[in-house]
Formats: structure tokens, sequence, C-alpha cells
């Protein structure tokens, strides 16, 4: 039977097979371009650090301007690599779309975008006191602003900043969830030995970051014929001073019996983001210590 020439040969779908010894340089990002929100964050900055140090050159975008260039400068010192910093609120259409302009004049393009900006409820902070974090009590306003910076920041950031990679039909997205987006929040983490509870992981946080997953999944689908992938990464909890009792209680729900460093996703983030992912889209990547294992 005589086939027409527009019916792609079963070759045409077979990809080339790296060598072994491009195995390490799989890994590397040299000349790619990556932007990371709430790179001013905790972990952000790590995520920054690390894509600097695979050789990518990291546009640094946070709220505060002034602190985002300040930061781009000591990535660029410690990485040797230009850094760009700039500020952006990513739940305004138009400040997304001036932070794409901004990284497509200085470096021309985009490659690699890391959602990681988001707001979490802190048990220092005034306004989650123990009555306020009761999901019977739960402000709606901080609700609205979870689901606001969480959620829809996510969804313009990768639509604008998306779009240009799928144009280019070349990019990979990193969708950064959590544990708390898979399991439910453990409540007991927060009560004190003598049985008093310090505070309420509340509601939105969880849901903020399933729907990270959900939204994950949606676009790896949709987006993969246009070679963009697109992956979320659930960390576990991250010391940051927490009390002594927090860290106690986690350490011993956890099976490697520790919180993370903000360093512990360095790997994971340069895996997700380079070639040494390349055949991986649509899938969450657990870094927890263990956590969602029981």
């Amino acid at each position: 039977m005589q086939t027409s020439n527009s019916t792609p040969a079963a070759t045409d779908h077979v990809p080339d097979i790296p060598s072994f010894t491009d195995a390490t340089r799989a890994f590397r990002l040299d000349h790619r371009v990556a932007v990371v929100t709430g790179a001013l964050g905790l972990i952000g900055r790590e995520h920054c650090h690390a894509l600097a140090a695979a050789g990518a050159h990291v546009v640094a975008t946070d709220l505060d301007h002034e602190s985002a260039e300040e930061f781009a400068m000591t990535l660029q010192a410690e990485h040797g690599r230009t850094a760009l910093g700039l500020g952006a609120d990513i739940t305004d259409p138009d400040a997304v779309r001036s932070l794409l302009q901004r990284t497509i004049d200085v470096f021309g393009q985009v490659d690699v975008l890391v959602n990681n900006a988001a707001i979490n409820d802190m048990v220092e902070d005034p306004v989650s006191a123990l009555e306020a974090s009761r999901f019977e009590n739960y402000p709606i306003e901080l609700w609205r602003r979870c689901l606001d910076v969480n959620v829809t920041g996510m969804f313009i950031c990768s639509q604008v900043i998306g779009t240009h990679m799928a144009k280019r039909r070349t990019g990979s997205i990193i969708n950064i969830a959590s544990t708390y987006g898979i399991v439910a929040p453990d409540q007991s983490l927060y009560r004190r030995h003598d049985g008093t509870q310090m505070f309420y992981k509340s509601a939105v946080y969880p849901t903020a970051k399933g729907a990270v997953i959900s939204f994950t999944r949606f676009l790896a689908a949709y987006w993969g014929g246009a070679g963009v992938r697109v992956n979320a990464l659930s960390p576990g909890g991250v010391f940051n001073g927490q009390d002594e009792e927090f860290v106690g209680n986690y350490a011993r729900r956890t099976p490697l019996g520790r919180m993370s460093a903000p360093g512990d996703y360095r790997g994971a983030v340069i895996f997700l983001a380079s070639d040494a992912s390349r055949y991986m889209t649509g899938t969450n990547l657990v870094v927890d210590g263990g956590w969602t294992t029981w």
C-alpha cells in the first residue's frame, strides 16, 4: 500500500538517544535563562543559586525591586553568570508582561520558569493566632489573598511566560507545590507537650497547593506538543528557626528524622530545569524526607 507523503514515518517519533558520556552534561544550564518568582524567599534564593551554579542566567523577581537587584548582583558575583533582578507583582498581568519583555530585552528568551512565589500562614504571625487560625474563624480575606498569589499568580506567569516558551517550542516550567498539596496537614505538629494547641494550619494553603499540582498536570498535557515540559516540586517542611517543640514534632513525624535545610531542593530544581529530565512532564516530584510515606 502506498502511503501519503504527509503521513509521518514511524521513525519520525523516535528520539535521539544521548550517550552515557553526556549524562553529567545533561544537568548543565549554560546559555539558558531562568525566571524565578518569589526569589527573595527562603527557598527562592536557593533555587536561584542552584540554577546559576548550573550555568543559567537567572532573573530573580519579587515584590521589592531594589532588593531583587541587590540579590541579582550577589548571584552574578558568586556564580559568574549575568543575572537580573526585577520587581513585579505576579498577580498583575501587566506587571508580568513587563517582566517578560524586560527579560527578552536583556537575554532574548526565557527557557525556565520557576513559579515559586507564595504566601503561607506563619506561626509567629499575629493575624494567625490560635483562634483566628481555626477553620471556623479563618478570615475570608486571607483565603482570597492566598489563592490570588499561590494559584492565580502561578496561572498568570505560566500564561504570559509559558506562551513565549510555547512559541519557541521549548521550555521547562517548575511549579512549587507542597506535601500539603498531597496529604492533609497534621495539626498535632502545632501542639505543645502539655497538649495546648499553638496554631492550626489553615485550609487555604493545602487547597492552593493541591491546585498547583492539578494545574501542573493540565498544562503539561496542554503544552506537551509544543515542547514545553511542566512539572511540580513538592518540598517538605523547611527549617527556618521555628519553635523547638514544632521542630521536634516534625522530626519525629519524618522518616529521615529532621526538617529539610533550605538547600535540600537545589538538585531537584536543576534536574527539572535541565535536559536530565527531558522525558518528564506532568509529574509531581516529592522531596520530603519521607513525610508522605506514612
